[in-house]
């Protein structure tokens, strides 16, 4: 998660701020959300991005031989595997990677903090740029009609989304929409103690109440093939 400041200057005391003590619980949640949910999408994936990757949660943990990551918190190196590529820059600005040299684009909690849709466009139309045909984009965020006036307790959340408006997003930048899911996983673990594993796998294998909990959407959505 990078937030709209150009320089990156307030995102180390930011991320501080937000995550501070919690830093092995998330590694704990998105462990398990990998193995029991996100798993599926990294059948036979050899290259993969994370977008916004915040502290790492997500990329550090995912079993593929090449990881890329964007953040434009400078404090992030000290956070994430070596073995994971960084590069501290916006992430709407150009990306330093070849056409089509991407199986998955990952993005979680990260686009609502762009500057406005303008820089959400120009962010999906380098992961177009990157993903191979048939190469996968995965979007996870807050949907605001769900979550509705709590969206705005971040003051960093300047982008408000939800599924339909991001799979809309993604269409228009070349993108096929595979899901759409509105409400995902709860929204927001800051200032909660996360629960425990056995609750999350519980928890992704029952959808009806995904319904109840749900705060975040989720869309899948791949480059179409030549």
């Amino acid at each position: 998660m990078s937030a709209p400041d150009a320089s990156g200057a307030r995102l180390p005391e930011q991320y501080e701020r937000r995550f501070e003590g919690q830093d092995e619980s998330r590694a704990r949640v998105w462990r398990v959300l990998i193995d029991h949910y996100f798993s599926r999408y990294l059948d036979g994936v050899g290259s993969v991005l994370d977008v916004g990757c915040g502290w790492g949660h997500f990329i550090d943990q995912v079993p593929v031989a090449e990881r890329h990551a964007i953040d434009l918190n400078p404090a992030v190196a000290q956070r994430l595997d070596p073995a994971v590529q960084l590069h501290t820059q916006a992430a709407n600005d150009p990306w330093p990677l070849a056409d089509e040299s991407l199986d998955l684009v990952f993005t979680s909690n990260f686009l609502e903090h762009l500057p406005g849709p303008e820089a959400v466009m120009d962010t999906l139309a380098e992961a177009h740029r990157c993903l191979r045909p048939g190469g996968r984009i995965v979007c996870m965020g807050p949907n605001i009609r769900v979550v509705n006036g709590t969206y705005w307790d971040f003051f960093d959340h300047v982008v408000a989304l939800t599924e339909r408006s991001m799979a809309e997003a993604l269409e228009l930048s070349g993108f096929e929409v595979e899901s759409a899911i509105a409400r995902f996983v709860p929204y927001t673990m800051v200032g909660k103690p996360p629960p425990p594993s056995v609750f999350i796998r519980v928890y992704l294998r029952c959808r009806p109440v995904w319904r109840l909990l749900g705060g975040q959407f989720l869309v899948v959505a791949h480059r179409p093939g030549p």
